[in-house]
């Protein structure tokens, strides 16, 4: 039985009886020997619904490269820029770029936009530069 093949046992056995732990990392740990094609038939197999971790390393390895450039893209961007697409709640990048916002703000750089930004966002978001701003003084 290949490692394919006992990912995929394991897959359907899950989906009714639930993951075992050491089945789970067993199975997470055979990943690294799979080709793209095994990793791509896994991953939108009908019986990986309820496997989220095994799931989530699966796409870790199919699109390790591009989620490096997005971040890579994301840190380089200016405060401004960062600014302007964290108002854009629909590119997709909204939680990387409050982490590297809050980084940012961390280091002490850009805090006055940083602040004003949050302070126009969600409640958590309010709530977070709140926190800090009280915790600096």
């Amino acid at each position: 039985m290949t490692d394919y093949e006992y990912i995929l046992q394991q897959a359907r056995k899950a989906h009714y009886s639930g993951w075992d732990d050491a089945e789970l990392r067993k199975c997470v740990g055979m990943l690294e020997g799979l080709s793209r094609e095994q990793l791509f038939a896994l991953y939108s197999s009908r019986w990986m619904k309820d496997a989220k971790i095994l799931k989530d390393e699966i796409f870790r390895r199919l699109f390790a490269e591009q989620l490096g450039k997005r971040e890579e893209r994301i840190k380089n961007l200016s405060t401004e820029e960062l600014i302007e697409e964290f108002r854009d709640k629909k590119s997709g990048n909204v939680s990387l770029i409050r982490s590297e916002m809050q980084e940012r703000y961390k280091a002490g750089k850009d805090k006055a936009d940083i602040v004003n930004a949050f302070m126009n966002s969600n409640k958590s978001d309010q709530k977070w530069i709140k926190a800090q701003m009280k915790d600096e003084q």
